[in-house]
């Protein structure tokens, strides 16, 4: 029984690890497309992202202005730093913590009309978190780098 069990288990098994890149990749080009097309929609009226940040956002200790200057860079770089797996996990836990300071500023998320928000942000955090954990994983430049030039931590 167990010999049948492990010659059935272990085929499947590296199946899963041969499919583990390709799941990595995965999460950070969906997380990445996300807030991309928000930085996109930023830009097309800044107008109005301007007064998103000054009545609907409320970002902690930054000036409306600011804020979205800071948001609307951080949602154009930090995607780019996802998808090419460059920066690895310090990218990811900057991209983690943006995406919870996007939860926390937006009071709207917090009532039951916004759950369907508020359970988005929880999900990109969990897959945030996830790759924070893991690393960004085969397929990005920091392991193409890490092959060629060695570790550069420790």
């Amino acid at each position: 029984m167990i010999k049948v069990t492990a010659w059935i288990i272990r085929p499947v098994l590296r199946t899963l690890d041969f499919l583990a890149p390709f799941g990595d990749l995965a999460a950070r080009l969906w997380v990445a497309n996300i807030f991309f097309m928000a930085a996109l929609t930023k830009i097309q009226s800044w107008d109005t992202t301007l007064a998103l940040f000054e009545y609907e956002y409320h970002v902690p200790f930054l000036s409306p202005y600011f804020a979205a200057l800071l948001g609307t860079g951080a949602e154009f770089v930090l995607p780019i730093l996802l998808v090419l797996g460059l920066g690895g996990r310090i990218s990811i836990v900057i991209f983690f913590f943006y995406n919870l300071v996007a939860l926390y500023s937006y009071p709207h998320l917090w009532t039951p009309d916004g759950a369907i928000g508020f359970d988005q942000h929880v999900n990109w955090g969990l897959l945030l978190a996830l790759l924070m954990f893991n690393g960004s994983g085969k397929l990005s430049l920091d392991y193409l780098i890490r092959q060629k030039y060695g570790s550069l931590v420790s």
